[in-house]
This record gives C-alpha cells, structure tokens and sequence, in this order.
C-alpha cells in the first residue's frame, strides 16, 4: 500500500480527545484513506483516554449512552444471526476488540467456543467480569483453527492493516467465515458533515475504508468478499455525533434526518455509513 505520493483528501480534527489535526492521504487505486501522522505504538493509547469512548465502558449517564446501549442489544442479535447465517456449524469463533465482551457474551450463549482479544484493559477487565477470555495476540493462535472470526470496527484502528489480514488468512480454516464491520467514507453522511464526519475519529481511526477497498485487500490475500450489509443504526448514531462536533450540541432531530437520508441514499447508491462484509477463502484463488 503505497502512500509515497499519495493527495490529501482532507485534513481533520481530532474532535473528542486532543484537538489535533491530521490529513488523510488518498491511494486512488485502493480508494483507501491513510491517518497521517499516524501516532507511534507508545503514544497511541493516550487518544483513547476518554470517559466519552464509548465501546471501552458500559457507562449510561447520559440520554445518548442510554439509546446506544438499547440499540446496541438489538445489534447483538443481529450479529449473532448474520455469523450463523454464513456458519451454521457453531466452533470456535474470535472477535478481535471486543471491548466490553457483549458480543461475545451472546455468541457463547448461543453455543459458541468463544475467545477474545482486546488492547484496553479497561474494557477487558469489565469482559473477564463477564466471563469472557481472552488470548494476548494473534501470534499465539495455531493455523487454520478457527471457524469464525469477527472484526467489528477494529480494522480502522490496526496499525498495519496489510500484516493482519495475512494474520487473519494464516488462523481461519479453509471453510470458516470472516466478518469485518467499517464505517464507510463514501457514504452520505460522510460527504455531509464533511470534516466533522464522527467516523473519522483520526487518529483512532488509522485507515478509512471504500467498499472497494476491502474487496481488494482480502483479494490480494485469496479471500473473497461474498456478501455486504449496512450497519443502518450506524448512521444515527455518526450524524448525531457530527452535530456535536459541527454544532457545538447533540441535534437529535436534525441528526435523525441526516442518518435516515443517509440510508435512504445508501438503498439507491449501496454506500450506507457502515457496512459489515462477510468474507471467505476464495478456494480457486492460486
């Protein structure tokens, strides 16, 4: 992924932590989008240190955490269907960040083998509470054993995008199923609020990915994206977001409008603010 050349598609700030600003260089082959300066590892933890991020807590202060937590029970069942749609054969199954353990929590309720990996101890210390496990790293998992494996909105945040997917492909077996979940840049909602666009979340959010993008970099690796669906909750909860940072407040009405105008346009165009690819091992793929 070469980004020697690459144009600036846009520069933005860091709305929620630090108020930097970063560019976002553009590979037109990939339709990719690349953080610039991306944070070194030692100095990437303190943009998360948030009470406000969302997915490292089970807090509900605030009207706005109360309706993600309702909405997001919702969203965990639907998970959980769409898995077993394309793996019926329950086995064992790794989510990559999973935060507070919720997904996982529901996937072994339903019968799975579940394991976790997620970087915050704070999030991992109130899974465990759950009863969830949790492996340190990829490294340690053995070739081709796992069934299914779940990525969702982690793969923005991963320093080199390129080297784990090679990871993912090295741990799922033959038959087994990879679901991957990304906010998507060319969606209404992002051209919309424009820089203010709350799915950036630069620098947390490394890479920005085009539907285009994702089909490629599996593509290289023999994987193939079989089927892609809109995460439409996503975006109410972006736009209502971007409000905030453009606005200064949280404009429930005017952010409902924009989120439900986004997936209006996303039925015409297929380009909603989130899509969710289920991916397999493309078994004619030299």
């Amino acid at each position: 992924m070469d980004f020697t050349n690459a144009n600036i598609y846009c520069t933005v700030k860091d709305h929620s932590v630090s108020g930097e600003t970063f560019d976002l260089l553009c590979n037109e082959e990939l339709q990719l989008l690349k953080t610039h300066p991306q944070p070194s590892a030692s100095d990437l933890g303190r943009y998360y240190e948030s009470d406000d991020y969302i997915s490292h807590t089970d807090g509900k202060r605030s009207l706005f955490e109360k309706l993600y937590h309702t909405v997001k029970q919702k969203a965990l069942r639907d998970k959980i269907k769409l898995v077993q749609q394309f793996k019926p054969q329950k086995g064992k199954l790794l989510d990559i960040g999973a935060g507070t353990g919720d997904f996982l929590l529901a996937a072994k309720q339903s019968g799975w083998d579940i394991t976790g990996i997620e970087p915050s101890q704070k999030a991992k210390n109130i899974a465990q509470n759950k009863g969830v496990v949790f492996t340190d790293d990829l490294a340690s998992i053995p070739d081709a054993s796992l069934d299914a494996l779940t990525l969702w909105h982690v793969l923005e945040h991963v320093p080199d995008v390129a080297k784990q997917i090679t990871e993912l492909k090295r741990i799922i077996k033959p038959d087994g199923v990879i679901v991957v979940a990304v906010p998507n840049f060319k969606s209404y909602d992002a051209k919309y609020y424009g820089t203010y666009w709350a799915a950036y979340d630069v620098p947390r959010h490394l890479w920005h990915f085009s539907k285009t993008a994702i089909k490629k970099l599996f593509g290289m690796q023999g994987m193939q994206v079989v089927k892609i669906r809109p995460m439409l909750f996503d975006s109410f909860y972006v736009s209502l977001l971007s409000e905030k940072y453009k606005t200064g407040k949280m404009n429930f009405v005017k952010g409902f409008w924009v989120g439900l105008k986004s997936n209006i346009k996303g039925k015409q165009n297929s380009e909603y603010s989130s899509h969710i690819y289920i991916i397999k091992n493309n078994q004619n793929a030299k």
